[in-house]
């Protein structure tokens, strides 16, 4: 497998679960969030499309993983598969290769130095262990790579929070903690104003993420947060006793 062109990542740290068919990506998926988000199946290659599923994983914060069709698929459907999982690994910012344990060959190293030659962390996940499958021949390789490895089973459970930890420790390091959006701005005692428009283009009933996630800088900084409306903002500074030392706002309010 060819490497891919490094793009965008956006907002949530995007980690990419690969694997053969049949090897538990999905189930380890499952585990991982604990919800029923791919199907799961004895047939190999019950998953044909990415399956996406956005979650907090602290400290980290918001992630995304990326559930992909087995490599080793094939006939002319599996090339479209596999295609696509080629395209999800130029997204890919943490990879996961998952494999049963029995075989750690030309498809697990083909993916590994394609995540390796586009710099994207990567470890492995041996899959399957209460089956009795591990490769300690495979895991001493990985070992002497520096490529970090788990043994897991996620119809018991077993390994998932090794798993949990390990995908902490491998994320980049400018993920942990993230880029901050107002946190190298303001100090200690700072009064921030936050402007949020609400109308018809507003979710209903919340605010976004990098709302809560400024207002959250606000506090980790020890300074005051004063959150209004658009139309609330003259009110908001005639009630102050000093102007604040900054106002977040958009365009539209502007």
């Amino acid at each position: 497998m060819t490497s891919m062109p490094r793009t965008s990542k956006g907002f949530r740290l995007h980690i990419g679960i690969f694997g053969r068919r049949n090897v538990g990506k999905s189930s380890l998926l499952n585990a991982l969030t604990r919800q029923n988000v791919s199907i799961v199946s004895d047939t190999a290659g019950t998953t044909t499309d990415p399956v996406e599923k956005p979650m907090e994983l602290l400290p980290i914060g918001p992630v995304l993983f990326i559930d992909t069709a087995g490599v080793d698929d094939d006939g002319a459907l599996g090339e479209l598969r596999i295609e696509k999982t080629r395209q999800i690994l130029s997204r890919t910012a943490l990879g996961i290769i998952v494999t049963d344990g029995v075989v750690f060959g030309p498809f697990e190293t083909g993916l590994l130095a394609a995540l390796r030659a586009n710099d994207v962390p990567v470890l492995v996940a041996f899959n399957k262990d209460d089956e009795g499958t591990f490769s300690v021949d495979a895991a001493a390789t990985l070992s002497a790579q520096n490529i970090p490895w788990v043994r897991t089973s996620a119809s018991s459970g077993a390994g998932i929070e090794d798993l949990r930890r390990a995908i902490i420790d491998t994320a980049p390091s400018d993920w942990m903690g993230g880029y901050p959006i107002i946190a190298d701005l303001i100090a200690p005692g700072d009064t921030v104003v936050l402007v949020i428009p609400i109308d018809k283009e507003a979710p209903k009933g919340r605010l976004i993420l990098p709302q809560v996630q400024t207002m959250r800088e606000c506090l980790d900084a020890d300074a005051h947060c004063v959150v209004v409306k658009d139309n609330g903002l003259a009110a908001a500074l005639d009630g102050l006793k000093r102007p604040p030392s900054l106002v977040v706002t958009d365009s539209q309010a502007f």
